[in-house]
């Protein structure tokens, strides 16, 4: 079970998660922030809006790309373009 922001609704039935996360770097001791995006099928009860928290879960494959499945959707208030808001869940 994961949990990432939408960052795109246009596809029928599927939506675009993107899922941050941090990067240790050692020889820095820092770390550096990086991203994955990942395809998941949304049944029509849910309605996701870009910049919403979801929870997705794993399932069969359903296509070439997607094998998560929606389990709950988050309001969430975010101004400006999601794709640029980094957020740790």
């Amino acid at each position: 079970i994961l949990k990432g922001m939408v960052i795109s609704t246009k596809m029928k039935r599927t939506i675009i998660i993107r899922r941050n996360y941090l990067h240790y770097i050692k020889k820095f001791n820092r770390f550096e922030k990086r991203h994955s995006n990942m395809a998941v099928h949304c049944s029509p009860c849910f309605e996701p809006k870009e910049g919403d928290i979801v929870t997705v879960g794993q399932c069969r494959p359903l296509s070439k790309t997607v094998r998560f499945n929606v389990l709950k959707v988050e309001k969430n208030q975010i101004f400006g373009n999601p794709r640029k808001v980094f957020m740790l869940f």
